[in-house]
C-alpha cells in the first residue's frame, strides 16, 4: 500500500475517510475512479487526489456515488473527529 507524501488538508471532511476504506477494500485508485466514472461522476484522477487528500471539496454527487462503490452510509464518509 502506498504511503500519502503530502499532509491531509482540511478543504473536506470526507476524504481521509474515503481513502481509508477504498485501501481497506483494496481498490486502487484508478480503478475506484473508472466505478466513479461509469456511475456518471465525471472526475478525472488528479482531481480524485486532490478530494482524497482533503486538498478540494467534494460535491454531493461525488459523496453519493463515492458511498455507493464502498457500500456504505454517506454519513460514514465524515470524520468522526
Amino acid at each position: 500500500m502506498k504511503i500519502r507524501k503530502q499532509e491531509y488538508g482540511n478543504a473536506n471532511m470526507v476524504g481521509r475517510n474515503i481513502e481509508l476504506l477504498r485501501k481497506e477494500r483494496g481498490i486502487k485508485q484508478k480503478d475506484f475512479i473508472a466505478k466513479m466514472q461509469v456511475m456518471g461522476c465525471d472526475i478525472n484522477p488528479t482531481s480524485y487526489s486532490k478530494l482524497e487528500g482533503q486538498v478540494r471539496s467534494a460535491t454531493d454527487k461525488e459523496i453519493y456515488v463515492i458511498s455507493k462503490i464502498l457500500g456504505v452510509k454517506m454519513e460514514e464518509l465524515f470524520d468522526k473527529e
